[in-house]
């Protein structure tokens, strides 16, 4: 079963659990990490022999191209994650379509690539948007990876599908969510990040098992380059409990890393829709 790798590339002071303790603003007068970072993850992708799609922020590729060129160059996806880490509820149709536009002019710039997949910042598509797969459609986006079916304090579609659908009548676009695990009615996010930063592997490894072998569909996994960087900057004045899920277990993450590459098939998301296309089903909401 070939599952789907991905990397959301943002920089470490770009994350939501911060976005309430360092301002936009003031991005550009910080220590910029996430180069080295993707260089780090390329390498280590590379060992394992595995490729991913990376979903990148348009603030980063412009101030970072040389990395962005590295990522097509050494054959894997690269796909929009917005300019600059907007939710999208906080956007009007009118702003996500800009900032759609906007990004994919920065990214195909950047790494001489067609940009045909989106995920938005936070899993931001939800129950409050209803417009953004219909924009998405619009701008010729083929899949887009921005639905998390859990309810999270962040972010969370509870009511939307764990698999593949077309959220869009009479559209192709595909929405692949990210993973989770049911286990009677509750249902567990599953697909990386912090949980899987926070939990021990063995979870992780059971679940995508489950997935695998017990609903027969791809699992769909995600991590940030910052969380492979246990030296990024501490941010003491952010709510405990942000720092709690930002820099947890960072010193452990590559090694997990290395083992889920080993246990696991692992491809490019754009790969992935192409195969979900064929089963996916209708889910307009």
């Amino acid at each position: 079963m070939l599952n789907g790798l991905s990397v959301d590339v943002e920089d470490w002071f770009q994350v939501g659990a911060f976005e309430n303790t360092i301002d936009r603003v003031d991005w550009d007068g910080l220590a910029l990490r996430v180069a080295d970072n993707v260089k780090f993850v390329l390498d280590l992708f590379d060992a394992c022999e595995v490729k991913a799609t990376f979903f990148t922020l348009g603030w980063v590729a412009e101030r970072e191209p040389a990395a962005i060129r590295s990522i097509v160059e050494r054959g894997h996806e690269l796909a929009s994650h917005g300019y600059d880490h907007a939710r999208v509820f906080t956007l009007t149709p009118e702003q996500f379509a800009a900032d759609l536009a906007k990004t994919r002019t920065i990214l195909e710039d950047a790494g001489g690539a067609a940009i045909t997949g989106y995920r938005a910042p936070s899993f931001s598509i939800d129950a409050r948007t209803p417009w953004a797969h219909e924009v998405l459609a619009e701008q010729g986006y083929r899949y887009s990876s921005s639905v998390a079916p859990i309810v999270h304090d962040h972010y969370g579609w509870r009511d939307a599908p764990r698999f593949a659908f077309r959220p869009v009548e009479g559209s192709e676009l595909v929405e692949i969510p990210v993973t989770t695990a049911q286990i009677g009615e509750r249902r567990l996010a599953a697909g990386g990040g912090g949980f899987f930063r926070v939990l021990p592997y063995a979870f992780s490894r059971w679940a995508i098992a489950r997935v695998n072998d017990r609903d027969e569909r791809p699992a769909i996994f995600y991590f940030h380059p910052w969380e492979i960087d246990p030296d990024q900057p501490r941010m003491k004045d952010a709510p405990l409990r942000s720092r709690l899920r930002h820099y947890t277990n960072l010193s452990t993450m590559a090694d997990k890393l290395r083992r889920l590459a080993g246990d696991f098939s692992w491809g490019r998301m754009d790969e992935i829709a192409r195969i979900e296309a064929q089963r996916c089903v209708p889910f307009v909401s």
